[in-house]
Formats: C-alpha cells, sequence, structure tokens
C-alpha cells in the first residue's frame, strides 16, 4: 500500500483516485469503528461518509503530524460524540438485532453470518460505558497508542490506561471465560 503522506499530498493535489485508495486502506477500520461504538450499521455508514466528506472538504487546510488512520480516527470517535449529544434520548436497541460490524464486512450477508462467540462478545462490548468501549476500539481498531487516546479523550494517560483495564475487566467477567 501506499504511503499516506505520498496518498494526503496527490489528495491536495486533485487526484481523485488517492482518495479512492484512502477509503479502501481504511473504510473496514473505520466502519467496524463506528459500528462498535454506535451499535447500528447504518448509522456508522452515514458517520463514516460525513467524516469522508468533512476530510475531503478541508484536505487542502490538513497537516497530518501522525498517522492518517489516527486522524481519521478520531474523526469518526469526535462525529461519533456528536450524534449521541444531538439525538434525543431513546430505548437502546439491543446489539444482537443490529448484527454489528467488523472490520472486513462485504455486505448484509456476511453481516448475517456471525458465530455465535462474536455475538456475545459484541452484546458484551455494547454493554461498557461509552468511554471505556471508546478506548477499547480506539486501541483495536485504530491502532492508536494511549497517548493519542487520551488526547483524543481529553484525558490523561493514565485515565485512558484505566478505563481500557476496566474495560476489558468488565468484558471478561460478563463473558465468564466463554469467548
Amino acid at each position: 500500500m501506499m504511503d499516506d503522506r505520498l496518498l494526503l499530498r496527490r489528495l491536495q493535489s486533485g487526484q481523485k483516485d488517492a482518495l479512492r485508495t484512502i477509503y479502501e486502506k481504511y473504510e473496514g477500520a473505520l466502519l467496524a469503528l463506528a459500528g462498535n461504538l454506535l451499535d447500528d450499521p447504518a448509522t456508522a455508514e452515514d458517520v463514516l461518509q460525513d467524516v469522508l466528506v468533512s476530510f475531503v472538504q478541508s484536505v487542502h487546510r490538513l497537516k497530518i503530524r501522525n498517522s492518517l488512520k489516527g486522524y481519521l480516527a478520531t474523526a469518526v470517535v469526535n462525529r461519533t460524540r456528536d450524534y449521541y449529544r444531538r439525538r434525543p434520548r431513546q430505548p437502546q436497541v439491543s446489539i444482537d438485532e443490529t448484527g454489528g460490524l467488523t472490520a472486513g464486512d462485504e455486505g448484509p450477508v456476511q453481516m448475517v453470518v456471525r458465530s455465535e462467540q462474536t455475538q456475545k462478545a459484541r452484546a458484551a462490548l455494547a454493554q461498557l460505558p461509552y468511554e471505556q468501549r471508546e478506548v477499547i476500539m480506539l486501541r483495536l481498531h485504530a491502532d492508536m497508542k494511549f497517548r493519542e487516546i487520551a488526547k483524543v479523550q481529553k484525558v490523561s494517560v493514565k485515565t485512558a490506561l484505566s478505563r481500557y483495564r476496566y474495560g476489558l475487566d468488565k468484558l471478561r467477567s460478563m463473558l465468564n471465560g466463554e469467548v
């Protein structure tokens, strides 16, 4: 795959194929991140589309210092938070009813065909407090370091580490060794 800096320069110079390459490179991980934070595949796709539209609109002003994937993952997390702030309080839909998303999903058929262990893990993940789920998803899907996660969440590194550890501990106790 092409280096992110080169892709970004190509996109800034107006080469549309660079956007397609960026999209293909990060779509799975970003969609999985949004899907796991939102528990709704349709809204996750909307969030990803919004992020990419904003990204393209501001590409000429961007100066990405670290990874492009980290930048896009942070944008997905921020857009997800915006979604939660704006939406009216509604009853939560179970993750089992939505089917969930994983990196590499190609369509509805693949979303339906899930193992029982994955279903249990997703249901347990959906029960975590949002901050803990966000840290776990950023670590797993965006490969972000805890220092970067702390910046995204505007907390200390120790708090980010604690949220990660508490989240994993809760998952272990909920799953009780089943997954």
